[in-house]
């Protein structure tokens, strides 16, 4: 099982250009009523070469729609209470909650408030860390481990792991949670519509 994902390693699912890609957010048009999951994907700004992976990937893979905060038009300019607020309302109206908890988010003020609120908010079905660790280093310098025994995390199964009970588990991506000293999985695709 990967628990931890090396940086760039969806770059080939990368959409090229937020803008465009958040086009139904920026026109206002963004509907939280369709049929379509919505997600709202907590990020450090300079983590952008993975967010676009991470944005592409759940889109062109599981037919999501993403809520990204740096590309929404009715932020403020300056960040204020009023983004706070905004950011909440957010959180609240998408269906799940991701951090894409790269180094730089574990360690951003506004992650960590946002994974808060989140928490509060959709604990703990619909919130679900992406981990994400700088390329060539091991898991041991990831600093969001400890997140890991808390939150469920996306991971990855090479379909050669098996359940507790010894069937094996299919190969693909799973959401992960640590319960009573051993981990439940559910596949990423049923997590998302659920």
């Amino acid at each position: 099982m990967k628990r931890i994902f090396e940086s760039g390693c969806f770059e080939e699912y990368a959409v090229r250009d937020l803008n465009s890609a958040r086009k139904e957010i920026i026109t206002g048009s963004y509907q939280y009523t369709e049929t379509k999951p919505t997600v709202f994907i907590s990020h450090k700004h300079d983590d952008l070469s993975d967010l676009k992976g991470v944005i592409g990937f759940l889109e062109k893979k599981y037919g999501v729609k993403i809520y990204i905060d740096s590309r929404d038009s009715s932020m403020p300019k300056i960040t204020s209470a009023k983004t706070g607020e905004n950011i909440k309302h957010r959180i609240k109206e998408c269906h799940k909650f991701i951090l894409l908890a790269t180094n730089g988010a574990i360690e951003s003020k506004w992650c960590n408030w946002e994974l808060g609120f989140g928490d509060a908010n959709k604990f703990p079905n619909n919130i679900a860390l992406f981990p994400i660790k700088p390329k060539n280093v091991g898991d041991s310098q990831y600093k969001g481990s400890e997140y890991m025994d808390l939150y469920p995390f996306i991971a990855y199964y090479e379909g050669t792991e098996k359940y507790r009970d010894g069937t094996n588990v299919n190969k693909g991506y799973y959401v992960c949670t640590k319960k009573e000293g051993y981990n439940t999985i559910i596949p990423l695709s049923k997590w998302l519509t659920r």
